[in-house]
């Protein structure tokens, strides 16, 4: 921190990379004001307020986050101000990079009478090298270089021409029009006398209030874009195939530009419903991702038609960081394993293929696929945010091998969660249809057969779902077909160990009224 009389100085060469250095050098009570202003009262009510003061995090007494699942969240926070009587324009420092003015509101604790807002400003014309030369143009600056002969700076006054792709200046001369162009070449630094006004460090909310007390307490609170969070589980197999444990992990993500420290974490699991706005320019700074880990169970509750995930003490929410919470451990839970055959896209239909051969790509593999109830009487009962579902199952020597992961969408409990692995190496088939007649001018029969291919050495049962439109009736099977939606029907298909079954189905379709 330099003193007030000093000019800001910036290094050369590269401009842009040196930008750090630059921005260290710029005080911080030229752009805000670090205490108090002296100034004459105010003679009537509509003059310039009396002071200008700042407020940053320090004075934070707590902070509360309500982070939402689709990356956007509320900020309530506490702050003491030492305001006086009368107007004051009050900066705002360490709120989010990404906030949405418009959901900005302040309100006193104490006496909300005593406190009222006049104006609202969100400030974030931020301090840059390049900000900074743009607003010299037309203005005189300092250029200093080291000569090493003369143990000493060389310093040389310049006038700013343009700033658009890097500055071009013009060296002061004794002439009329002054010295050679230059942009700035082997000179190392730039002085700029002062802090332009309007320039700030970081995005800033500043009001003009009217205050009926020396001192409030108020409360701000606005919503902020990037700060977010997400499910991921953890379902380890066990040996039988029958139990499994699930540890389900919020994976929380700020990217706001500024941190919460000490903050008060909710999490809500639901999709809310917001309208659609031009989003505001984000202004957070790059940098490394920090990644954290935490054990604290997150407590549930009910919240209008979402859920609320409340951690039960305070944690630090660190810009540019990555944490994860526990959200829950359920040990034992019932599960059961199935192969599934979906039917493809009728709109391409492979050929029929009577005997499998190494490398016959019309093939179709059933899919693996693992089903949990969320029931309680199942070891789970629980409601299941949205995230990802990462498996592990034990192989010979004990070692947990991952076996897949599937995306589930928000699971209420006592509903049934299936999770799909992959493709079964094993077990596949081959599809053909066999005829197809019009009845009549909107309906329609078809004859279908799909022959099953168990490579295995035990039995095994597969799940043929088939896909059906408009009013349709399966008039005849080989195995017994189950509606299962408005637009699927299946099949419960057993395949003897190292053997085949066919199954064979006729559909009659109507697609008009």
């Amino acid at each position: 921190m330099r003193s007030s009389g000093s000019p800001l100085v910036c290094e050369r060469p590269a401009l842009a990379a040196r930008a750090r250095a630059w921005l260290a050098v710029l005080p911080l009570s030229m752009a805000l004001g670090c205490a108090r202003t002296p100034a004459v009262s105010p003679s009537s009510p509509n003059q310039w307020p009396a002071a200008q003061l700042r407020s940053d995090a320090s004075a934070r007494e707590h902070v509360a986050l309500t982070v939402y699942d689709s990356s956007f969240a509320l900020v309530r926070e506490q702050r003491r101000l030492r305001l006086g009587r009368g107007r004051v324009a009050l900066a705002y420092e360490d709120v989010s990079a990404q906030l949405q003015p418009a959901t900005v509101h302040l309100r006193a604790l104490a006496a909300p009478g005593d406190l009222q807002v006049l104006e609202q400003n969100y400030r974030y014309d931020l301090l840059t090298p390049e900000k900074l030369l743009e607003q010299y143009v037309g203005r005189r600056v300092s250029l200093a270089r080291y000569d090493a002969e003369a143990g000493r700076d060389e310093v040389r006054e310049a006038l700013v021409l343009g700033s658009a792709r890097g500055p071009v200046l013009r060296l002061a001369g004794d002439g009329a029009e002054g010295g050679e162009l230059i942009s700035p070449g082997p000179w190392e630094r730039i002085s700029f006398p002062e802090l332009p006004p309007g320039l700030l460090p970081k995005p800033t909310l500043v009001w003009l209030l009217d205050s009926a007390r020396d001192e409030q307490r108020v409360e701000v609170s606005y919503l902020t874009q990037n700060l977010s969070w997400r499910a991921d589980y953890v379902l380890s197999l066990a040996a039988d195939g029958a139990h499994a444990d699930l540890t389900g992990w919020v994976t929380l993500d700020n990217q706001t530009g500024t941190s919460f420290r000490a903050a008060s974490l909710q999490l809500v699991a639901g999709d809310v419903q917001r309208v659609s706005t031009p989003a505001a320019d984000g202004f957070a700074s790059g940098g490394a991702q920090r990644e954290s880990l935490q054990s604290g169970a997150l407590a549930e509750e009910p919240l209008f038609e979402y859920h609320l995930y409340g951690l039960d003490r305070p944690t630090d929410v660190l810009d540019r960081e990555r944490k994860q919470l526990r959200l829950l451990e359920a040990r034992g839970v019932s599960v059961a394993q199935k192969l599934v055959l979906h039917q493809p896209s009728r709109s391409v239909r492979p050929r029929f293929v009577p005997v499998p051969r190494p490398g016959q790509p019309s093939l179709e593999h059933a899919r693996a696929v693992v089903v949990l109830e969320n029931r309680q009487a199942a070891g789970l009962g629980l409601p299941l945010p949205r995230g990802v579902v990462r498996v592990y199952r034990a192989d010979a020597s004990g070692a947990e091998q991952f076996v897949g992961e599937d995306a589930i969408a928000h699971t209420p409990r006592d509903e049934r969660l299936e999770i799909e692995l992959g493709e079964a190496f094993d077990v596949v088939a081959a599809r053909r249809r066999l005829n197809q007649r019009r009845l009549e001018r909107c309906a329609e029969q078809s004859e279908w057969q799909i022959e099953l291919f168990n490579h295995k050495d035990a039995a095994v049962v597969v799940e043929v779902v088939e896909a059906a439109a408009g009013d349709w009736q399966v008039v005849e099977s080989s195995h017994p077909a189950e509606r299962r939606a408005a637009t699927s029907f299946v099949f419960q298909v057993p395949v003897p160990a190292r053997g085949a079954t066919q199954l064979r189905y006729q559909l009659r379709t109507r697609t008009c009224e």
